[in-house]
């Protein structure tokens, strides 16, 4: 603990409030709420014992800020928006937008339909699930229609409306047509009753209903309906499959449970609605909280958002009154929340206990092969290869060309030994005249090196630690001239990789240096390698494509610039345009029937070919 901290500890309040983490970069590595922030916040910098995760955290810790607040729940607020904003490295972090679909009836519409949505809404319409894990909501919903002939349509459909005709749902025997007053809507709110039963859990009707639709399907010799039905009957058997006995089809659970191994987590979550496990899902969990039953709660806390509330919440820690207080205002009522779960409740928390054991285990090795494959190849790299420092970005550079034509340079770049997709680049080559690889990469390495010197550019902006040729000796010394013409020789450092027996080469060494078969290190140069030439060979193909149609193009009678951009507007490549009939080429504006007609006859005539890249 600095003296900066040991000051900064004193002045701290007993009122509620958040607390954060910053590292010596001033990075944002953990956000905290506090009922009383003296006595939490004082908690980390203790010389008690941490758990692992705990103490990972404080050790990079430089300084903390902190907020008071009028309450906890403008703590547990502020907290949440916190970490939505700096996404600390040390907190749960459950991503916007990946909510779990439902089945949403609204019972106010005068012929409701289903709907899938994504969010819960308080619109006093029905909702069912989530839907996870193996179920797919989707052929539930085909199922439920095959089956009571919901409408699909979006159609305003009220008491004095009429359509002018029915759709093709009702004539395949799908829909009961309420459009056109085929059904009224007593009947109609019978099947919709029948539907809620089905999504509750009573799954003997639909069934019922299915199987004579199937046999009768059969016997009518209409075999491809009948296994449509038998598809959609598979469906409800998987359903009946997650069937939990003894379980009330009337009680709604959620079960939470959390393992560790005090260094890294996991949250299992089960969802269990009309009497069935709907799905169970696992989350890899970094929280540093001092306590397992807070990690737990903030990661409920998190996760009700936009989400159906239940009738019970089985939790595999206990949380204290002022959490269950804070858990209910968040859920916006008072739910039954279980924390020693027995008999079924038992049963089902242990269910999710295995899977979270059994999951930990797989993230782990899962983590470390990733590590040994990015970090740790990176760091063997360095040493392997005594680099002056980690290549924690390395950019690697090929060039691509046919006989000389359409020359283009790749700019592939790795971050912590991972492809950093965003930062990667092309060039065109311009000066060069001929197949001249040493020229290309020459004049692409300045014009980077160039926009590095200027710092323009969000990737060009960014030194690298590591540049990477795809070739031999030749390459790499014409390349290390350029990095002294820009004063760069002694910051960047550059290597060559040769393919034929994947030898490194340095600058001023004519021997080059072997490393292992198979090892991490070889295979993480390769891997950069083999992007580059996959990027340099897709831009080539692009550019020698868009040269090739518009050549093609102007070749043709009738086709002018206008007409010729309008063509590649609508196909964008010459495969494309030369697959086309002759309705589709007319269907493109300022092309006639009769030109439509010479452009097809040109590419029947004049098929395109390509010649292999080099």
């Amino acid at each position: 603990m600095n003296e900066q901290i040991r000051e900064k500890l004193k002045l701290l309040t007993t009122k509620p409030g958040v607390y954060i983490m910053r590292d010596k970069d001033g990075n944002v590595i953990y956000v905290g709420k506090a009922k009383n922030l003296k006595n939490r916040v004082s908690q980390y910098f203790r010389n008690s014992p941490k758990p692992s995760k705990v103490q990972a955290m404080v050790d990079n810790v430089d300084i903390f800020d902190y907020f008071i607040t009028m309450s906890e729940m403008d703590a547990l607020a502020l907290e949440s928006n916190l970490i939505k904003k700096y996404q600390p490295f040390y907190n749960i972090l459950l991503k916007d937008g990946k909510q779990f679909p439902y089945i949403k009836i609204d019972l106010k519409a005068p012929f409701p339909k289903i709907e899938i949505v994504r969010k819960v809404k308080k619109d006093g319409a029905k909702y069912f699930g989530p839907y996870f894990a193996g179920i797919d909501v989707r052929e539930i919903a085909k199922t439920i229609n095959s089956a009571f002939k919901l409408r699909t349509c979006n159609l305003k459909i009220t008491e004095s409306s009429m359509a002018k005709r029915e759709c093709l749902n009702y004539s395949l025997g799908l829909c009961n047509a309420p459009c056109t007053k085929k059904i009224n809507r007593e009947d109609y709110l019978k099947e919709i009753d029948k539907v809620i039963n089905f999504l509750n859990g009573n799954d003997d009707e639909i069934e019922e209903i299915l199987t004579k639709k199937m046999l009768n399907a059969s016997e009518n010799e209409n075999y491809e309906n009948a296994i449509l039905y038998r598809d959609r009957l598979k469906m409800v058997e998987k359903l009946k499959q997650r069937v939990v006995a003894n379980l009330p089809k009337d009680v709604s659970k959620d079960v939470f449970a959390y393992y560790t191994d005090g260094l890294s987590g996991v949250i299992t979550y089960m969802v269990v609605r009309g009497g069935k496990i709907l799905g169970i899902i696992s989350y890899p969990c970094l929280d540093a909280e001092l306590e397992e039953s807070e990690t737990l709660f903030n990661f409920v806390v998190q996760y009700y958002q936009n989400l159906l509330v239940p009738n019970e919440i089985i939790l595999s820690h206990d949380i204290d009154e002022d959490n269950k207080n804070l858990l209910w205002q968040v859920l916006g009522k008072k739910v039954n929340i279980i924390t020693s779960p027995h008999g079924i409740n038992k049963n089902l928390l242990d269910m999710a206990l295995v899977n979270a054991k059994e999951y930990l285990n797989k993230f782990i090795e899962k983590e470390r092969l990733k590590y040994n494959n990015t970090l740790g190849a990176v760091k063997s790299l360095q040493e392997k290869l005594t680099l002056k420092e980690a290549p924690m970005r390395m950019e690697c550079y090929d060039i691509s060309n046919i006989s000389g034509t359409n020359k283009v340079c790749s700019m592939v770049v790795f971050k912590n030994g991972e492809a950093s997709k965003k930062d990667y680049r092309k060039f065109k080559i311009k000066s060069v005249k001929g197949s001249n690889d040493f020229a290309s990469l020459a004049e692409a390495l300045s014009r980077r090196l160039k926009r590095l010197k200027e710092q323009n550019g969000e990737s060009f902006s960014e030194k690298p630690n590591l540049i990477i040729i795809d070739g031999g000796k030749g390459q790499v010394s014409t390349c290390y001239e350029i990095l002294k013409e820009f004063g760069f020789e002694n910051d960047i450092e550059i290597i060559g990789l040769a393919k034929r027996i994947e030898e490194v080469f340095f600058p001023n060494n004519p021997k080059p240096v072997i490393l292992k078969a198979g090892s991490a290190e070889l295979k993480l140069l390769q891997r950069i390698r083999d992007e580059a030439h996959r990027f340099a060979i897709t831009y080539h193909r692009y550019i020698r494509t868009q040269k090739q149609i518009k050549t093609m193009l102007d070749d043709i009678n009738g086709v002018g610039p206008k007409k010729r951009d309008a063509l590649l507007k609508a196909f964008g490549t010459s495969e494309e345009i030369a697959k086309a009939d002759i309705d589709m080429l007319a269907s493109v504006p300022g092309i006639s029937p009769a030109l439509a007609s010479t452009i097809h006859q040109y590419f029947k005539d004049n098929p395109i070919e390509y010649k292999p890249e080099e």
